[in-house]
């Protein structure tokens, strides 16, 4: 392999003039190389990168372009270990021709084709030694490996005779692939200041491909990691239907922490969740994971929105204290439509009516997660039945051209109007909020509140007296057999009976009965009275009579618990349903 060109010395006589040619083309170049170094680069994608490239150098600097990238950085991001027989497995990004024969160059170089090369061609040595291959002039035998290599012989007749140059892409140390330049025969063949001119260009574009490539392996992982924690099937609470959007940014890192949940609560409750940590990228990403892990946690201690919120806090405030995050927590009983939320620094919630009015729940913004110790507050209220509770971010409403006030309005304005399917709902608010690029990711999530049908929920109420404890068996059986349950008829019975003798026995009036069938094939019976005191599970001995009714409890449901009320608290079981 030769590299070297032959430059004839001139005589004498003719240096003045020699070096003001010289002069002449050092200045044609550097300019080049300016304007190169302007319009290589504009952005963090690979295959635009290389594109930029070849706009720069075809016709200008060659014929013929061509940016071969190793397969495994295209499609992992990741640089594949040295082959030892100096072969190289290679993807083509970008060709540029500027002469008639365009369509056969095109034939044999179609984009995207990963081609192996053979240690023998000055491609491979190129990107195995590091080091630029220069042709002035391609014998032919050459050239008819490289076309052998590309299993199209017209490329070797294309390449015959003709100047090739073979530049490795090297970024960080390592190679990243290569760059072929060739100029057809009987033109300028590339010469030693060519090898520089495609060295600099070589390694600019080398830069910006290993930017994009680090950008797009940060963002796949950013996104995988997302979408691995944000819920895939989202649970549908009795007495609500659910839509939930995610919209990460459109530019730089784009995926960002925004998240939303909605959490099964014993009784066929739910809570909704929607947080924002602030940034973009894996760790903002990471950070969320570990807030929306931690709510779930928390939720299952069944505490109330303000509660929840403030340890949420605290915790964050151990996870990373330098990540800024905001917070809408609310539960829902379907049962009383009641709903109490809290929020933490988080924008506030829009309840749509069922005539299309809105109104915004005022409930104080107190401190985002991680800032001070202070309590927070919370509010309780009513939904009315076809009523829509709206949780969303700020980049839904905020943006460079309004802030947030503006942007709560324009969000209230587009959700008034008659009663719309929620899917719909979501689709146009976010196609009519974010009609362009953005620099914050969104997450919305709609709740429409109903009324219980007859077969999703019953009740009775139980005087204070052991006879009714048959009462309340008959009221089951009656029950179940309407909703078409008879498989369960016994199980439930017996289980009903057990709670329903605690009550009577240990608890205080008023007592009362409620079975909840809920959507995910799930049945709850609940039994409230007025005593505080949650029963406790304790191991009989041989000789007692009693104590065994939790244990049988336990081991014929799914899951069984406690939970205070106002006036005293409910005990519950939930069964799966066949």
């Amino acid at each position: 392999m030769n590299r070297n060109s032959v430059i004839k010395d001139p005589v004498p006589g003719d240096r003045a003039e020699w070096r003001r040619r010289s002069a002449s083309s050092a200045r044609v170049r550097l300019a080049f190389l300016n304007e190169a170094s302007r319009r290589i680069g504009t952005t963090l994608d690979l295959a635009e990168t290389s594109r930029e490239l070849m706009d720069v150098t075809v016709p200008r600097f060659a014929d013929t372009a061509a940016i071969m990238v190793q397969d495994r950085l295209v499609i992992d991001g990741e640089f594949p270990s040295r082959p030892t027989d100096g072969t190289a497995l290679v993807r083509r990004v970008a060709l540029a021709v500027a002469e008639e024969s365009a369509d056969d160059w095109v034939e044999a170089f179609p984009l995207g084709e990963v081609t192996v090369y053979p240690a023998g061609l000055p491609q491979a040595q190129c990107m195995a030694t590091s080091k630029t291959i220069m042709y002035p002039e391609l014998d032919e035998e050459t050239a008819r490996l490289i076309g052998a290599s590309l299993n199209h012989e017209l490329v070797a007749k294309l390449l015959a005779g003709g100047s090739f140059l073979a530049v490795p892409l090297r970024a960080r140390g390592r190679v990243l692939g290569c760059a072929i330049f060739t100029r057809r025969p009987g033109t300028q063949p590339f010469e030693e200041q060519d090898v520089a001119v495609a060295e600099e260009l070589a390694a600019r574009t080398a830069v910006c491909i290993d930017n994009a490539r680090l950008y797009a392996r940060e963002r796949r992982t950013a996104l995988t990691l997302q979408s691995s924690l944000l819920p895939a099937d989202l649970h549908q609470p009795l007495g609500m239907d659910i839509a939930t959007r995610y919209l990460p940014a459109s530019d730089l890192m784009g995926v960002g922490g925004d998240w939303f949940d909605v959490i099964p609560l014993p009784g066929c409750r739910a809570a909704l969740v929607v947080g924002d940590v602030m940034g973009h990228g894996t760790r903002a990403a990471a950070t969320m994971g570990q807030l929306r892990t931690a709510a779930r946690t928390l939720a299952g201690l069944d505490l109330p929105p303000d509660e929840l919120l403030f340890r949420l806090s605290r915790m964050s405030q151990d996870l990373d204290p330098t990540q800024i995050a905001t917070c809408v927590y609310a539960t829902y009983d379907p049962v009383t439509r009641s709903c109490a939320i809290a929020r933490a620094g988080h924008v506030p919630p829009v309840l749509i009516h069922s005539d299309g009015s809105t109104e915004v729940i005022e409930l104080p913004a107190c401190l985002p997660l991680g800032i001070g110790n202070e309590p927070l507050e919370m509010v309780e209220l009513t939904l009315p039945a076809g009523s829509i509770l709206a949780l969303y971010t700020d980049g839904l409403v905020e943006s460079r051209a309004r802030d947030i006030d503006e942007g709560i309005t324009a969000l209230r304005r587009l959700l008034s109007g008659p009663a719309q399917d929620l899917e719909e709902m979501c689709d146009l608010t976010i196609n009519s909020q974010r009609p362009g690029h953005e620099r914050d990711d969104i997450a919305l999530l709609l709740a429409r509140v109903h009324d219980l049908a007859p077969d999703e929920i019953a009740s009775c109420a139980l005087p204070s007296d052991p006879r009714f404890v048959g009462h309340a068996r008959r009221f089951v059986r009656a029950t179940l057999a309407s909703w078409g349950l008879s498989g369960v008829i016994d199980t439930t019975e017996l289980i009903v009976s057990e709670l329903v003798t605690n009550a009577l026995k240990h608890g205080w009036p008023p007592i009362e009965l409620r079975l909840l069938r809920g959507r995910g094939r799930t049945l709850v019976c609940e039994v409230s009275d007025g005593s505080p005191t949650a029963p406790a599970v304790r191991t009989p001995s041989s000789e007692d009579d009693t104590g065994r009714g939790l244990q049988l409890i336990k081991r014929l449901t799914y899951r069984w618990g406690t939970r205070p009320t106002p006036s005293g608290k409910i005990v519950w079981v939930e069964l799966r349903l066949p």
